[in-house]
């Protein structure tokens, strides 16, 4: 039988309210306690979720919890930091949503705490535990596109005033970039499927005139492009800007074979028709709800693996600041206006 962690959740929004029934749902997670800033009634919140919740607004009191074995940071991303560092000194393993902090310097000071602690983790880029990229990178690894040469994966995703985090996310001390805020998915996506060391990149951004945008204090639309040290190419477009529905735009060009959302072409099946896509039976990403995404999947392979003793494969920790270095260099070069910035001018020690 399975064994079942307690886990705390700090912060009760939009996020936590998506969390605490994908953790529930895996049957290896109990959530036992939520951590606010707000008091919350608990006899509610046990009756909504089930089982027995108890509510902290002091850190120190849900931290010292002898039980508590996970905690599940959903918080505002600039808090992220400080609660990393209290989960990991306090010896409870991380769920952690991104990013993982506003600065580079902040993402340092939490990996190095996490490792200082030995505690497992889990960063929330779930959509490498989306049903549509585990069938893209299977697709890869069995050699149906070839080589991959070039790749482009994008976000399209217009975060105006009936946006949840909309009141916040319009400031860069709240929301960072473009690319941290949301963005992140698709370069953490993209340097999935490429696999492969970046050697530079280059970026460029822009914002759109809408008063529903111009308010921003940050630019809304980062294009970036990515140069591998083995030669291949990438690009990743955040546009956080538009009037469209949302889009999650991948586009992999390799020496067998292309895909194309839930479309492709391959070398490597006889007898396709090279004038016509053939189709993927894949729920395609289209949607930013929360309520949308696979937390559940990707929970559930945390917990196997915290069960099992090891790291989690795709998303721990370390894989998540792969990702975070990347973006830093990319918002780097754009505030240089477009100069190429080495991605080992981000140092990480």
């Amino acid at each position: 039988m399975s064994k079942v962690f307690n886990t705390g959740i700090i912060g009760y929004g939009w996020a936590a309210t998506a969390h605490i029934p994908a953790l529930h749902a895996t049957g290896q997670s109990n959530v036992t306690s939520i951590l606010s800033s707000r008091k919350l009634d608990d006899a509610e919140l046990s009756a909504k979720y089930g089982g027995k919740i108890t509510s902290f607004t002091d850190a120190a009191a849900f931290f010292a919890q002898p039980d508590l074995e996970v905690v599940d940071i959903t918080g505002y991303p600039w808090d992220h930091l400080r609660f990393t560092v209290q989960a990991a000194e306090a010896g409870k393993h991380i769920i952690l949503e991104k990013p993982i902090a506003l600065t580079w310097d902040e993402c340092l000071q939490a990996d190095r705490a996490v490792a200082a602690a030995g505690v497992k983790t889990c960063v929330c880029f779930e959509v490498r535990h989306s049903g549509q990229f585990v069938t893209v990178k299977s697709m890869i690894d069995s050699g149906m596109l070839g080589r991959v040469h070039y790749g482009e994966i994008d976000y399209y995703h217009g975060l105006g005033p009936w946006y949840g985090q909309y009141r916040w996310n319009t400031q860069k001390k709240g929301a960072g970039s473009s690319l941290l805020t949301a963005g992140c998915h698709a370069m953490d996506a993209l340097l999935m499927c490429m696999d492969g060391e970046v050697e530079s990149i280059t970026s460029l951004n822009t914002q759109s005139t809408h008063p529903y945008f111009s308010i921003y204090d940050y630019p809304t639309t980062t294009v970036s492009l990515l140069k591998f040290k083995d030669g291949r190419i990438g690009k990743c477009a955040s546009v956080l800007d538009c009037f469209q529905p949302y889009y999650f735009h991948t586009h992999l060009v390799g020496s067998e074979g292309t895909l194309l959302d839930e479309k492709f072409h391959s070398n490597k099946i006889a007898g396709l028709n090279k004038a016509k896509w053939s189709q993927l039976s894949i729920h395609p990403i289209d949607s930013g709800d929360v309520a949308d995404h696979p937390y559940q999947t990707q929970f559930e392979v945390f917990f196997k693996a915290l069960e099992a003793g090891q790291e989690m494969p795709l998303t721990s920790f370390r894989d998540a600041m792969r990702s975070h270095q990347v973006i830093f260099a990319a918002d780097h070069s754009a505030a240089l206006g477009g100069v190429p910035v080495p991605i080992s001018d981000i140092a990480w020690a």
